[in-house]
């Protein structure tokens, strides 16, 4: 292959699914791509930040033999640049002179050509930088057969600084290496980050991110190039790997790329949907799950984590159990069984009336003298959490938990009963968000979905009242407010951290307001023995919000006040969605 004169430059945008730690996998998967883009007629191929280790690697960065096996591989391949083809951008950790860097190896001609450290080290949210790497020194370009290539690595292009040194230095276009985690509002944002930089330098900007789930984090892809007329010339499609090459040529006064691929990007409901199916699905495949399975109870969200866990893996690896006791309705069981049905998922019945009975008959003695209550109740939700688990020890499968957002919010949820489990899917949706997200799955099919077309979650299930079953005639608003109104309150204290002043403000009564916040410290205790699950939020539970359970912390509701510029609130507006249990902290 020729290399390309320096008045043209093809590049391919490599937005795949690394795994964590997998070195050997990762760079297989590089070597793989690189002959694909070869094809193409690409000169330079781009991978995400940090693609050799997989992203986020965490403290795993902190073990010197894997900063010495991940910069290993990465010497490795560099040989292979030696035979005319594409050269590689490629990020990795870096261990040099007793510092460890979040990198981008430049490799061509058969070596390792050039290095450049990411500057702004982002600590806060889900990111902790800052404590394992060390930060490099603001950056030059590195020349590309010709071509003075700024490399600015994610966070590097959240404030001008970087990005400004890159330009004043003499760059030609902006590479932007990403890991960057998705969530409600964060691609408007990224987009408009991008758009600001190539206002400032006035040079066309490459961003390329990666795909997939990581515990708890899902990376949505959706990689695009920006000419330095703002102009979108490549849009790559989120939720999926791709490789698109994008030409660029040298005009008048800097370079410009061709029009190439621009993939319409999915939003709202079908972007949470999406995250949802990608994030249970990798988790599962990478962690080597043979399927799944989950308590099905005829109500909302145990439906709609059989429809992600369908759409996730295919309906031959999802084993749904239905557990009656005397207080399962007829309805329940009819709407479980309708519900398998349409996603032709397998469906075990294992009434659990003997085992709940026989803990009442062990307890008698130590509970003598004491009026039947939430105790007992809870004695149903453990007894399905261990039936569970049972079958999960016993062929393979992991449990899929399904609380949802506002249940561990309020902790309407039960510790080692219907908290059991391996991964939530639906962990950060609020309880509306969960009924929104099942209507558009009705009249939806994900692309890569596994499931069946159609209505799969029966239309009694998204009309009937949500109950745990776990006493006679109960319903979730026999102990909370409706979920209309709880998930305003919720997403106010949770993602916008709002003084209870002005959630009144917005017309909501004070007594319910104090009662929610009361309701939310106490169960900060329940959410870190909870599973993981994916995070689609720009403030989830455990990675950004992070409380003590210790707080004797209680706001008082005084005159409205302006939100707190030192409260950091996120960019996204209050969101309106619901919860569930362990009563002893009732609302």
């Amino acid at each position: 292959m020729t290399h390309a004169t320096t008045d043209t430059l093809k590049i391919a945008l490599a937005q795949l699914n690394p795994v964590v730690g997998d070195l050997a996998g990762n760079a297989a998967k590089l070597h793989r791509t690189r002959a694909e883009a070869a094809l193409k007629g690409a000169d330079l191929v781009v991978y995400s930040e940090l693609f050799i280790t997989g992203y986020p690697p965490e403290d795993l960065v902190r073990k010197p033999a894997f900063g010495d096996a991940a910069r290993a591989t990465v010497e490795a391949l560099a040989p292979e640049t030696g035979d005319g083809g594409p050269g590689v951008m490629v990020g990795t950790i870096w261990p040099e002179d007793g510092k460890l860097y979040n990198s981008i190896a430049l490799l061509d001609g058969g070596r390792v050509e050039a290095l450049r450290h990411k500057v702004d080290l982002p600590n806060y949210g889900v990111f902790d930088e800052k404590r394992v790497f060390d930060q490099g020194p603001m950056p030059g370009p590195v020349n590309f057969r010709g071509v003075r290539i700024g490399v600015p690595i994610c966070e590097d292009i959240w404030k001008d600084e970087v990005c400004e040194c890159l330009q004043e230095t003499g760059s030609e276009l902006l590479i932007v290496p990403n890991g960057s985690p998705f969530d409600w509002p964060k691609p408007e944002m990224r987009i408009n980050v991008a758009v600001a930089r190539v206002t400032e330098t006035r040079l066309p900007l490459v961003y390329l991110n990666q795909v997939g789930g990581q515990d708890e984090l899902v990376f949505d892809g959706a990689s695009f190039v920006l000419n330095a007329d703002r102009q979108l010339v490549a849009q790559l499609p989120a939720w999926e790997e791709a490789l698109e090459a994008v030409a660029f040529r040298r005009i008048p006064g800097g370079w410009a790329g061709e029009i190439g691929l621009r993939a319409p990007l999915e939003a709202g409901e079908s972007a949470a949907y999406h995250a949802c199916v990608l994030g249970l699905r990798d988790y599962v495949e990478k962690n080597s799950f043979p399927g799944v399975v989950l308590g099905l109870s005829g109500g909302i969200d145990s439906a709609l984590c059989a429809a992600l866990a369908t759409d996730a893996i295919g309906p031959g690896r999802v084993r749904c159990v239905m557990l009656p006791y005397r207080f399962t309705s007829s309805a329940s069981l009819a709407d479980a069984a309708a519900c398998a049905e349409a996603l032709g998922v397998r469906l075990d019945i294992v009434p659990i009336a003997e085992p709940v009975e026989g803990f009442g008959r062990a307890l008698a003695k130590v509970l003598a003298g004491s009026e039947p209550g939430i105790t007992e109740e809870n004695i149903q939700s453990r007894v399905r959490g261990t039936t569970l688990m049972a079958i999960s020890n016993k062929f393979g499968a992991m449990v899929l938990t399904t609380g949802n957002k506002s249940e561990m919010s309020v902790g309407y949820a039960t510790l080692y009963g219907d908290m059991n489990g391996g991964f939530n899917p639906i962990k950060d949706l609020y309880k509306m968000e969960v009924y929104r997200l099942a209507r558009w799955r009705n009249a939806h099919v994900p692309k890569g979905g596994k499931g069946p077309s159609g209505v799969v979650i029966p239309e009694n299930i998204l009309t009937k009242a949500p109950t745990a079953e776990l006493r006679e005639n109960q319903t979730d608003q026999d102990s909370l407010p409706p979920y209309e109104v709880l998930d305003d309150i919720l997403a106010c204290l949770v993602e916008k951290e709002m003084a209870l002043a002005d959630i009144v403000a917005r017309g909501h009564a004070p007594e319910t307001v104090k009662k929610v916040e009361r309701l939310l410290y106490l169960a900060e205790y329940k959410r870190r023995q909870a599973a993981p699950g994916v995070k689609i939020s720009a403030r989830n539970f455990g990675r950004d919000r992070r409380y003590p359970i210790t707080n004797k912390f209680r706001e008082e509701i005084g005159p409205r006040t302006l939100l707190s510029k030192r409260a950091a609130p996120s960019r996204e507006a209050p969101r309106t969605m619901h919860p569930r249990r362990d009563g002893d902290d009732a609302f």
